[in-house]
């Protein structure tokens, strides 16, 4: 999904005044964060409107600050789902839905600015689900360009295993991260996609990609793509063929072994046989007749 920002004709806000518009556009799961620019000693107040309806309030008494149901009792929008900056009066939507779209409109004493956020559902944006054969190699994309993103980190299991930002070369800076991967961690300076090469069974876990993105100082997002892993074990196609030699040779010898023990085993009931059949041609009771004497 292409981000945008741009600047539109200003229009009438909440107050009766022009207000300068900004587009943005993210994906269900996001968290946006709606800059302000500015540090509270320069204002004296800040507040945020949704669609016309108050949602958050930061001035000089910190007991004044006031988000969501806080700021207007029954409208409980957001769920906990909205922080505001106590420095810079910034608001971040956490979590964002379909049904946050809208004009998100900042007041403050000496000027105002509306954010026209626009939701898109991805379902698959956000969670993959991945199968790989050993030894193969899997990669991750953020479906972002590297150029619009600040900061990307990568979290195996909920454990941060590397951070990397926009001008930074070196992937894993972390020791556990040197030891897990050893080398076989790739970014693609173009894609800002990560690659394991060489997979190992150990590999397999679930891996969050956690993307940071800034369009013109006027808002950020937050992205999270997460990507179950699972590493197989190559199906018997995929043995060298030094190993299917190795087994051919084996059922060669198995069988061999196997056929002369029936010879010997034949062979032996053959003598057998043959010494029964002998003694039967002098007596049937067994006893040679050269043994027995003659009647007179």
């Amino acid at each position: 999904m292409l981000l945008t920002t741009s600047i539109l004709k200003s229009r009438i806000g909440v107050t009766g005044v022009h207000a300068d518009v900004v587009l943005v556009s993210v994906m269900e799961e996001d968290s946006v964060t709606l800059h302000t620019g500015v540090i509270k000693q320069q204002h004296e107040y800040i507040k945020w409107y949704f669609n016309d309806i108050r949602i958050a309030q930061l001035n000089g008494d910190v007991s004044d600050m006031c988000t969501d149901v806080q700021c207007n009792n029954g409208t409980e929008r957001f769920r906990d789902r909205l922080k505001l900056d106590n420095q810079t009066g910034s608001l971040t939507i956490m979590n964002i839905r379909s049904t946050d779209a809208g004009d998100y409109e900042l007041v403050s004493d000496n000027e105002e600015m509306i954010f026209n956020v626009a939701v898109h559902d991805d379902p698959a944006g956000h969670y993959n689900q991945v199968e790989e054969n050993q030894g193969e190699s899997v990669t991750f994309n953020p479906g972002i360009r590297r150029d619009l993103i600040d900061v990307l980190k990568c979290l195996v299991n909920d454990i941060l295993i590397t951070e990397i930002t926009v001008n930074q070369s070196q992937i894993c800076a972390d020791v556990q991260c040197k030891e897990r991967f050893t080398d076989r961690l790739k970014l693609d300076n173009e894609s800002a996609s990560l690659t394991i090469t060489d997979t190992r069974n150990t590999d397999s876990g679930n891996y969050t990609l956690e993307i940071f993105i800034r369009r013109d100082g006027r808002f950020s997002i937050t992205r999270k793509k997460r990507f179950s892993l699972t590493v197989i074990s190559p199906p018997p196609s995929h043995l060298s063929g030094g190993a299917i030699a190795g087994i051919v040779i084996m059922l060669v010898v198995v069988i061999i072994a196997a056929v002369a023990a029936v010879i010997y085993h034949l062979h032996h009931r053959k003598d057998g046989a043959a010494a029964h059949n002998e003694g039967d041609a002098d007596d049937p009771s067994g006893t040679p007749l050269s043994k027995i004497g003659l009647n007179d």
